[in-house]
């Protein structure tokens, strides 16, 4: 009995059709070949010797100590990232769950049926207890796959897989830049706290020279006004990047999932200019077609193409079989004796004759379904091609930004002693001095902010690049 089972179910798992998906072709890449040129951007090699971003891990890439140990905590406790592991085990249970529809379902199964006939049915004038004892193995609705509808099906769930595994490297990308991006800006944030206490202390000490000048009837009224005036500045600033500060350290610890530890943080932008590395983007094709979000793009194209061969499939018989072998008694203690094997198989088959267009209309879904995801990877390659496009013009000039803010910077440091110089010996007016210690200022803040910017431009490389390989992937295809 239990032979003949095995080979019914190992006979049907067999017949498997072939499908009726469209060969899946992938889409001409919608962008150009090369990045583009011009005076915003350096030479880019054609293909680069080193390592490009998208085989560089993170740990290599942001070589900072505490950014390192920051990046972690936050693979560790982000929420967004928790969210994306567990969507990955969701889509690998609907894939098992779609996939053992390929195979027979072999139940085991044991009844007892008791019965009195009546007088009158009995056939002997006599009511009648009837006992009936079964016991066996059977198929329930195994659906026999000609045509390739449940193998698509489970394809198309594959492709979900694949997808959310994608999108889970996404999201960790997306973190890994942002918390290096808080950190920074976190770093920017406290240097200007720190740059505008260091002038109020300055200026607190120019406000008191003129002060005292103006007591002594060596400087009019209108320098003490102005002398308060660059002191009041100085203290607006302090109170509002103690704001800044405290908001980037509550960005931090929400990125992060958890309370960031004190020497897990910045002191200033200068002690992070090199938290990042450089590196080489290599050609369009290369960088972006490895790109997460693509890669998820294509595994729904590819979804979506499978579901077309379901789609199709529908309009074609499906044969379902049940079938059970067993033993069958009135007596439980004769239920295994000779005579007592009973079987039965029962192939069902059914042909769409009439549903009022509903399968040409799901045929037609499908195929709209997979034009539009298309549609939507070829945009995915476009927006990257512009992403990256984007961040190589800014890195191709913001070096030369930082030398010429360091220029000015040097250049209005000059200006103000001088000027201050000047006023000392009576040669020059307060106003002068006032004028020459804002420009400072204002070029000091603009360092601060340019060096940001150079640094955020390489975290956001890293981003739109692909960010890097990752060990143990759990989208990896299968």
């Amino acid at each position: 009995m239990f032979r003949r089972i095995a080979i019914l179910s190992i006979a049907v798992a067999c017949l498997a059709g072939c499908s009726m998906a469209p060969n899946y072709n992938r889409p001409e890449t919608p962008i150009s070949t090369a990045w583009p040129t011009g005076p915003a951007y350096k030479d880019v090699p054609k293909k680069s010797a080193d390592k490009t971003v998208t085989d560089i891990p993170w740990q290599e890439f942001f070589v900072n100590p505490q950014l390192q140990k920051l990046i972690g905590l936050a693979l560790a406790n982000n929420r967004d990232l928790r969210v994306a592991a567990l969507n990955i085990e969701k889509s690998r249970a609907q894939f098992r769950i779609q996939r053992a529809d390929l195979f027979p379902k072999v139940d085991a199964g044991a009844s007892a049926t008791y019965q009195r006939l009546a007088e009158d049915f009995s056939g002997t004038g006599l009511s009648v207890d009837l006992h009936q004892y079964t016991v066996g193995l059977g198929v329930s609705s195994y659906e026999l796959d000609l045509f390739g509808r449940v193998q698509n099906l489970k394809d198309q769930a594959l492709q979900q897989f694949f997808a959310t595994g994608e999108a889970r490297r996404s999201v960790q990308i997306s973190l890994v830049a942002e918390v290096a991006a808080n950190y920074l800006r976190l770093a920017a944030d406290r240097e200007q706290l720190k740059l505008a206490g260091d002038t109020l202390a300055s200026r607190q000490t120019s406000y008191l020279l003129i002060r005292r000048r103006y007591e002594w009837g060596m400087s009019s009224a209108l320098d003490l006004h102005q002398a308060q005036i660059t002191v009041d500045t100085a203290r607006v600033d302090i109170a509002r990047f103690t704001t800044f500060v405290a908001q980037d350290e509550n960005g931090l610890n929400l990125v992060v999932g958890s309370q960031v530890p004190n020497d897990f943080l910045p002191d200033e932008l200068s002690d992070t200019l090199t938290a990042v590395k450089d590196l080489q983007p290599g050609l369009p094709s290369d960088v972006l077609l490895s790109r997460p979000d693509i890669l998820q793009a294509e595994d729904l194209l590819k979804g979506a193409n499978a579901n077309i061969g379901a789609a199709r499939a529908a309009f074609f018989p499906r044969i379902t079989l049940v079938s059970s072998v067993g033993f069958s008694s009135d007596d439980l203690s004769g239920l295994f004796k000779d005579g007592a094997s009973v079987w039965k198989f029962a192939p069902q088959i059914s042909l769409p004759i009439f549903n009022a267009g509903s399968n040409q209309a799901k045929l037609e879904a499908a195929e709209v379904d997979r034009d539009i995801a298309v549609a939507q990877y070829e945009k995915a390659i476009q927006t990257a091609f512009r992403e990256v496009a984007d961040a190589l013009a800014q890195r191709g000039t913001i070096n030369n930004q930082v030398a010429a803010q360091e220029s000015l910077t040097d250049a209005t440091g000059e200006s103000y002693r001088l000027s201050q110089a000047r006023y000392e010996k009576g040669s020059d007016s307060y106003l002068n001095v006032l004028d020459s210690q804002r420009s400072l200022y204002g070029s000091q803040q603009n360092l601060i902010i340019v060096r940001l910017a150079r640094l955020t431009n390489l975290v956001t490389l890293y981003k739109v690049l692909g960010g890097g390989s990752e060990q143990n992937n759990p989208g990896e295809k299968m």
